[in-house]
C-alpha cells in the first residue's frame, strides 16, 4: 500500500498522554494511535508537540518508534522550544525539529484540519 501524506492535516499534542485517565491507559491510547496512523496509512503533514506533549519526542518516551516510523513516511514533527526548556528536556531531543510557537502557529493557520489528542 502507498504511503500518503495528508497535506492539510496537523496533529497537535499538548499533553502526556491521551485523554483523561491513568497514565497507563493514556499513554496506550497514545501509543495505539500513532500505531494505527502509519499502519493505516493517515499520515498526517504535521505533528506538533508543546506543554507536556513535549515529553514524547524525548529520551525514555515509549513512542519514539512509532514516531519515527510517522516521520520516515513524511510527517514533519515540530517541537515547542519553550516548551522543551522549560521541562529541561532541550538536549534529550530524539526526534523532530525544535521550533518556536510561531512555526506551530504558522503550521495550524497553513492547515485546514486541526486534531488535538
Amino acid at each position: 500500500m502507498r504511503k500518503e501524506i495528508n497535506s492539510k492535516i496537523t496533529i497537535i499534542v499538548n499533553r502526556n498522554g491521551m485523554g483523561e485517565s491513568s497514565p497507563e491507559l493514556t499513554h496506550a491510547l497514545i501509543k495505539n494511535y500513532f500505531t494505527l496512523l502509519k499502519s493505516e496509512n493517515h499520515v498526517p503533514a504535521y505533528i506538533c508537540f508543546y506543554a507536556n506533549g513535549v515529553k514524547f519526542a524525548c529520551e525514555g518516551s515509549h513512542i519514539l518508534k512509532e514516531l519515527k516510523a510517522l516521520e520516515e513516511a513524511g510527517s514533519k514533527i515540530i517541537l515547542c522550544k519553550t516548551c522543551l526548556i522549560f521541562n529541561n528536556l532541550l538536549d534529550k531531543t530524539q526526534i523532530g525539529t525544535v521550533g518556536t510557537m510561531l512555526d506551530i502557529i504558522d503550521v495550524q493557520h497553513n492547515s485546514t484540519k486541526v486534531i488535538t489528542l
